[in-house]
């Protein structure tokens, strides 16, 4: 079955650039963002993977762990990693993880079960599917999947931009309108009543009864 928002993030036991990693351990009580590669030395996902070394920090800021994956075996990422660093600036600072068995692929819904083989006889079409952003809260729920074609680059500003909404609606009564980023209004969620919602916000603009603008709340 498809892996959907609100499901359990399938654990797993891999290989990695930072040797094994359980997964649900690795991310502990952190947020995490999984993000797959169908091919080593494939041109837009060398740039990804240097943009996310590079605004790694904002991650970091935000308690959100970093781990890549490739469908290429861990020996050959590092070569990879060197030519990411001489073209992109940074090299990756964040785990990668080697699915040479296909098993991380299959778990979360990027290839067929059918799926088998030698990785290194398989080219970057034959896995074009392995382009997704995976979310993970803390609950080790999926928050979030983004898949994109091969020829357009991911924006992970954009990532950044819904674990800021994400964080924020978990921890408060709130949804975030169409644009929305870090420090403008918010919306109270439908499933709060007018009289509870006086008592968290107090007064609120209304162009629609079902449309309760808010100043954000803070995060703490």
């Amino acid at each position: 079955m498809a892996l959907r928002l609100g499901d359990t993030a399938p654990d797993f036991t891999q290989d990695s650039t930072e040797g094994s990693i359980r997964f649900h351990e690795w991310i502990g009580q952190n947020w995490a963002v999984l993000f797959s590669h169908p091919k080593d030395f494939t041109p837009v996902c060398t740039t990804e993977l240097g943009y996310m070394a590079k605004i790694k920090p904002e991650f970091d800021k935000r308690g959100v762990k970093i781990i890549g994956l490739s469908v290429d075996p861990v020996d050959k990422h590092a070569g990879w990693a060197s030519d990411i660093k001489e073209t992109q600036g940074f090299a990756p600072n964040y785990p990668m993880i080697g699915d040479t068995d296909f098993n991380v692929s299959k778990l979360y819904g990027m290839l067929p079960a059918a799926v088998s083989g030698d990785p290194a006889k398989r080219t970057a079409a034959d896995n074009q599917t392995v382009r997704n952003v995976f979310v993970i809260g803390p609950d080790k729920k999926v928050k979030l999947i983004l898949v994109y074609p091969m020829t357009t680059g991911r924006n992970f500003d954009e990532v950044l931009r819904v674990i800021d909404s994400l964080q924020l609606t978990a921890k408060h009564k709130v949804a975030t309108p169409v644009n929305w980023k870090n420090g403008d209004d918010v919306i109270i969620a439908g499933s709060v009543d007018n009289e509870k919602a006086k008592e968290l916000f107090g007064e609120w603009k209304e162009p629609k009864p079902y449309i309760r603008i808010v100043p954000q709340p803070t995060k703490s």
